[in-house]
């Protein structure tokens, strides 16, 4: 029995690697490709929501927030293009502000040879730790042209426990 009789590239009609040049680069590459992508995605994915991704994608709903402070209120500002205010929750537990909300969006088109229906859905949910008491009774929520604002007046006594310290030049 010969050498050749036993290797693998002999059994059912297998090439050897070099008689098939361009299916070993491919694989390779796609190989590097995969590669690649498992690195961006871990890159990414310590910084929360992917950067990269639509926000207002049909897997992932993330609304972008601003959130402020004066000397008497905390104010949270969240874009939510398209939604209306039935579509969203607010809600205040032991300094934890949370928002959730839904989004729905239907498109239709119909044409003479052409029928295309499109339909993205998605929730979220925001929670928020307030760095500070604040008052509940006075909280106050407005939605308006797809911005939800919501001003948190804090209580008299986190606003007493502010002390400011002058800076002097040295």
């Amino acid at each position: 029995m010969a050498i050749g009789d036993i290797t693998p590239w002999k059994w059912g009609g297998l090439r050897r690697p070099q008689d098939r040049p361009f299916e070993s680069f491919r694989t390779e590459m796609e190989s590097l490709h995969r590669d690649l992508d498992r690195a961006f995605e871990s890159m990414w994915s310590g910084f929360g929501p992917s950067l990269l991704a639509d926000t207002w994608s049909s897997e992932r709903v993330v609304p972008r927030l601003d959130v402020s402070e004066d000397e008497k209120t905390v104010h949270v500002s969240v874009e939510l293009p398209g939604m209306d205010e039935k579509d969203v929750a607010v809600s205040l537990a032991d300094r934890v502000l949370t928002i959730r909300g839904e989004k729905k969006e239907e498109k239709e088109k119909k044409d003479k040879d052409v029928y295309r229906r499109e339909r993205a859905y998605g929730s979220f949910r925001r929670s928020l730790e307030l760095p500070i008491e604040v008052d509940a009774a006075k909280i106050e929520a407005r939605f308006r042209n797809g911005v939800l604002t919501i001003d948190l007046p804090k209580t008299k006594e986190a606003q007493e426990k502010v002390t400011q310290i002058p800076v002097k030049a040295a």
